[in-house]
């Protein structure tokens, strides 16, 4: 008497029934996965020297474009270099000092006070004075937290020029998050100083 078979397909509709219950009915060991933050792939630095027109010139990342600062307290010369796909801005500000020691202390107040705005958000902020290969020296300051701004820097010959900058992501994403994009910008702003040089 020949064997007793089931039909090929009922039995493969069997044999994946029998594997789900035994799937589903296992011991419930499921554990969430930590949150984790959004891959940031970042591009090589690369460099092009920013376009004449203004009292100072230096170079800035390729994938970045400058636009001039259209809010309604912008000077002549005031611009961002805005990366698109990375959501940041720096935002660059330039004032002559006409070798006018009062003017030149109130441009060093505006640019302290410009910082210490950041210090109910900051859990640090860390001060430091950078010598570029031309001598300039340029005051950095760096913050840490949840702040808008988590560097921002100023140089000056004290007589003629004061240029200061500030790097700004207008995001609500955590600065945790952000770490790898802001050390990106860093460099790339270190770029700008190190070769900042005025017309």
């Amino acid at each position: 008497m020949p064997a007793f078979q089931l039909p090929r397909s009922l039995g493969a509709t069997l044999l994946g029934l029998a594997l789900l219950t035994t799937a589903c009915s296992g011991p419930s060991d499921f554990t969430p996965k930590p949150k984790g933050y959004n891959r940031i792939d970042l591009p090589p630095h690369s460099y092009q020297q920013l376009a004449p027109g203004h009292p100072y010139t230096f170079q800035y990342s390729r994938y970045a474009k400058v636009r001039r600062d259209s809010s309604y307290l912008a000077q002549p010369h005031w611009i961002n270099v805005i990366y698109p796909q990375l959501h940041a801005n720096v935002q660059i500000t330039y004032m002559p000092v006409q070798n006018d020691k009062k003017r030149f202390g109130k441009l060093i107040e505006d640019a302290l006070k410009l910082t210490a705005k950041h210090q109910i958000k900051a859990s640090a902020i860390d001060e430091s004075i950078v010598k570029t290969p031309s001598g300039m020296q340029v005051a950095i300051f760096q913050l840490a937290g949840e702040v808008p701004s988590q560097f921002q820097f100023y140089t000056t010959d004290s007589t003629r020029h004061f240029f200061r900058g500030a790097l700004y992501f207008p995001t609500a994403t955590a600065n945790d998050s952000l770490a790898p994009v802001i050390d990106y910008v860093k460099k790339d702003i270190m770029q700008m100083l190190n070769t900042l040089k005025y017309q």
